[in-house]
């Protein structure tokens, strides 16, 4: 083991020793000022360290780490008794900054230091159990009080957050995370993956990951620098996980370039070209998971050109957009996440963001999931959904979600696939029943025994809401697992004393619907 590998040891043991824990820092800050921290506030977080005093070695971690604020180099050694605060600036975790008269009980006692990392603890739980890290990022606007440098090192902000739980907790052989930053995605996939490689075109971000991948004792990844696809030429995987630098920036000078969200490119194009690269880099049956933006430009759908691109990777694909920002308020987000507030450099960036948009008709941006798959076989049954036998989902879903997302999408892709494999006679010889999360609900002008509107809606995954007609709604209500689908059409076509023939075409596609989402099961 090396030197620094040693070092690092060390501080993993401190960290362990002082409970440094996403749950533990919640007691110490308190509901409201965890909460105000979370908004980047953090003098109440501040105040409620300082009534805790130095009782408490996560305290005094949590205010150089996590607040960004000095400490001496005595409360430093208390913190971290097996790696001193000598090891820390040896790591490069802390800096000094003025120097005190030291005594001859340590080197440095009362030397304020700095820090020159935000370190936190993080934790999620996953098919494979509960895990605590701790992931080492550069530092935020919060302890920097100045715009972000361009190549800042994010550490796991929301869009890491939402990626790492849309992940697959399918067992992999090799997955590939492009675009690292810090590791994160990487990590979460070393968990179900026999290797993982992490790229990156930023070699700062790799010393990151790789210091995080050390920290916290993963040893299955391979990390490689270089743009996007370039550093696995030739190479190919069955998962491919990306958080990749895909928000649109202006070309123009005197616009910052952030290594870690612009990829360089114009437009949405970076997005477009990832999703070609996966094209050639997923093994048969592969998935890829990315998050991204695209533009709308005039009166055009966005998922026109989203379609474009799929089509030229030649991949299956489910799509989903979450959000939708005009081009000031996209542009707005932007220019504020770098670190730049309110005044004239604003004003110029924002008009720098908005000439741009203009050149190309845009005026709004979405932003959203993106899950490709690499078909088995070239052709598939004529069924919805299918696009000269690629499977195409694109879907619009603005509403709050429930948690466990991996796992619903994962019983998607396999729900669709199983519909798939049927033409409609054989759906309809099939018994399906209701999922316990699904409810109906029914609306009545007041005095009227009929509903005047039937919704169907889904608890679990992205909570869906679906109208429901009368045949619809009777035959969903009769999928009990005991009859088939055509033997149920058949009692509610006599029943309602329509066609049988034509009351099963019409519900079959809502069937096949309902079973690829999770409302009705086999």
């Amino acid at each position: 083991m090396d030197a620094r590998a040693q070092l690092i040891g060390r501080l993993r043991a401190d960290l362990t020793e002082a409970n440094f824990t996403v749950a533990h820092l919640a007691t110490l800050f308190g509901e409201d000022a965890a909460a105000a921290l979370t908004r980047g506030h953090r003098v109440p977080a501040r105040r409620a360290l300082d009534r805790l005093g130095e009782s408490d070695p996560a305290g005094i971690l949590a205010r150089v780490f996590v607040l960004g604020m000095p400490v001496t180099a005595a409360e430093l050694d208390r913190a971290l008794p097996t790696l001193r605060s000598d090891g820390a600036v040896e790591l490069s975790l802390v800096q000094g900054v003025e120097q005190a008269p030291r005594s001859a009980a340590s080197s440095r006692p009362g030397e304020r230091l700095t820090p020159a990392v935000d370190l936190r603890p993080y934790c999620f739980t996953d098919s494979w159990g509960e895990a605590n890290w701790w992931i080492a990022s550069d530092l935020g606007e919060l302890a920097l009080g100045t715009p972000l440098h361009e190549d800042h090192v994010l550490g796991v902000g929301g869009a890491s957050l939402t990626l790492s739980r849309l992940q697959l907790e399918r067992s992999a052989n090799a997955t590939l995370d492009l675009g690292t930053g810090c590791g994160i995605q990487a990590m979460h996939a070393s968990r179900h993956s026999g290797r993982v490689v992490a790229t990156d075109i930023s070699a700062r971000a790799l010393e990151y990951a790789r210091f995080n991948a050390t920290l916290n004792e993963i040893g299955n990844i391979d990390f490689r620098l270089g743009n996007l696809f370039e550093p696995v030429a030739g190479e190919r995987f069955d998962r491919i996980v990306s958080n990749p630098p895909f928000v649109i920036t202006p070309r123009v000078a005197g616009v910052p370039t952030y290594e870690y969200r612009d990829g360089g490119l114009v437009g949405d194009e970076l997005v477009a070209e990832v999703i070609r690269g996966c094209g050639t880099h997923l093994e048969a049956g592969g998935i890829a998971q990315l998050l991204g933006n695209w533009e709308y430009r005039g009166d055009r759908d966005a998922f026109e050109r989203v379609a474009e691109w799929l089509d030229d990777a030649g991949l299956d694909a489910w799509i989903i957009e979450r959000e939708v920002q005009d081009d000031a308020l996209y542009a707005q987000t932007w220019i504020r996440d770098g670190g730049t507030r309110a005044g004239v450099s604003f004003d110029e960036l924002e008009d720098a963001w908005l000439d741009d948009f203009e050149s190309r008709g845009v005026t709004r941006v979405g932003f959203g999931y993106v899950l490709l798959r690499s078909p088995t076989v070239p052709e598939r049954p004529a069924v919805p959904e299918l696009v000269e036998g690629r499977w195409r989902r694109l879907e619009r879903i603005d509403g709050p979600v429930a948690p466990g997302l991996s796992a619903h999408i994962d019983a998607t892709i396999t729900a669709h696939d199983w519909q798939a494999a049927f033409d409609d006679d054989a759906l309809a010889r099939t018994m399906l029943t209701v999922a316990p999360d699904v409810t109906e609900e029914r609306h009545y002008w007041p005095g009227d025994e009929n509903p005047a509107v039937m919704n169907l809606r889904q608890g679990g995954g992205f909570a869906r809401t679906y109208p429901l007609g009368t045949a619809l709604a009777a035959v969903v209500g009769a999928c009990d697992g005991e009859l088939s689908v055509g033997a149920i059409c058949a009692a509610v076509a006599q029943l309602l004393g329509v066609d049988f023939d034509e009351l099963l075409a019409e519900v079959l596609p809502d069937i096949r619907e309902f079973v690829t989402v999770g409302i009705l099961r086999p």
